[in-house]
């Protein structure tokens, strides 16, 4: 083929490109609360390839390994190259920035373009569709997308959002739909209503939905104690996740199994730096360090607070009723029994009279 004819049918190639849809943004998550607004999200990536937590961890640009690990209620232990096979899910904790009514991620991650690569091949391989080359190039304000450059940053704005839900302060996840999946499905898995994803997902048919496609998940976070002062406010951790706060010195981690409030606990890290984790009270005999509990039936434990100018670790002791349940079938026993007893003496007594009366 000559060189003419060659670049004759890289233009048709072109011009039928051209006109071929573009596609539209993988997700676009509402976030109406005030501009600037940040809270912790969560989102599913689902390698293409086999790599590992810590090639993820740099992916991502989380900052500390620990905090990929709770994400995924992973053992602290876990090794940083345990591989990860392609297609398995993990979640990846970021920071969400409300802006003109949408969530995307603050500022990161950013990615660091390298020999071969394209905005499309960044977006839909390396990133697994969770963005798409529009909505890179968008934020990076790159006005023709195929002119990048080795060594270039780009911000990467993974969907997100702050907003309430139904009026409760949730974690909202970036749940990527598995082929054959369904509304109904995933709002079962999640705990919450397929009416609720409909709605907060702009969906009107939920036939509708595709494999692939980004949902906006509610998912319900753990009551706590601490004060909208603190400077970690609002703390929102979801069920199976664990995160590290007040400077590391605190791990607190949510589960259903403990009626969904906040355990916390001082961390194992950076403890010869820590301030004192404490509750005071003259009604008790000892102090009670963070997360310990008093016995008998009505628990007393000191539970979490806060922390304010990175320097004091605030907490409170709330008081809890354990044995009440107990104490109420005991007593419903005693009461059995004593019935029983009644019963069986009246017997007796019935018998005996007849006796006599032979």
């Amino acid at each position: 083929m000559s060189l003419s004819a060659l670049t004759l049918a890289l233009l048709l190639t072109v011009s039928l490109l051209s006109f071929l849809p573009i596609p539209t943004s993988s997700a676009t998550f509402n976030c109406s609360a005030p501009a600037s607004t940040t809270c912790r999200s969560l989102i599913a990536y689902i390698p293409p390839n086999s790599t590992t937590l810590n090639s993820i961890k740099t992916l991502f640009n989380v900052t500390h390994f620990r905090t990929l690990l709770g994400a995924n209620n992973f053992p602290i232990t876990t090794d940083p190259a345990l591989p990860v096979p392609t297609g398995q899910k993990v979640l990846i904790p970021f920071t969400c920035l409300c802006r003109n009514g949408t969530g995307i991620s603050n500022k990161r991650p950013q990615y660091i373009v390298k020999s071969g690569d394209n905005l499309d091949h960044i977006a839909t391989v390396l990133f697994s569709r969770l963005v798409t080359y529009q909505e890179i190039a968008a934020v990076n304000k790159i006005s023709d997308p195929s002119l990048i450059r080795i060594g270039q940053k780009l911000w990467i704005p993974l969907p997100c959002s702050c907003d309430e839900v139904d009026g409760e302060r949730v974690v909202h996840y970036g749940h990527v739909v598995a082929a054959g999946s369904s509304v109904e499905a995933i709002a079962t898995e999640y705990g919450t209503t397929q009416e609720t994803l409909l709605r907060i997902n702009g969906i009107s048919d939920p036939k509708t939905l595709q494999a692939n496609q980004v949902l906006d998940v509610p998912l319900k976070a753990c009551s706590s104690s601490v004060s909208n002062e603190s400077s970690d406010a609002p703390l929102l951790v979801s069920n199976n996740t664990y995160v590290f706060t007040a400077n590391d010195c605190v791990k607190c981690q949510c589960s259903s199994a403990n009626n969904w409030t906040l355990q916390c606990k001082p961390s194992t890290f950076n403890l010869t730096v820590c301030p004192a984790m404490q509750c005071e009270d003259s009604s008790l005999t000892s102090k009670l360090l963070l997360g310990n509990s008093t016995s008998g039936c009505n628990q007393t434990t000191c539970a979490y607070a806060g922390y304010t100018n990175q320097t004091k670790i605030l907490t409170t002791l709330v008081t809890h009723s354990t044995c009440s349940d107990n104490n109420n079938n005991a007593s419903k026993m005693s009461l059995q029994g004593s019935s029983w007893n009644f019963l069986f003496v009246a017997i007796h007594l019935v018998l005996l009279f007849l006796h006599v009366l032979q």
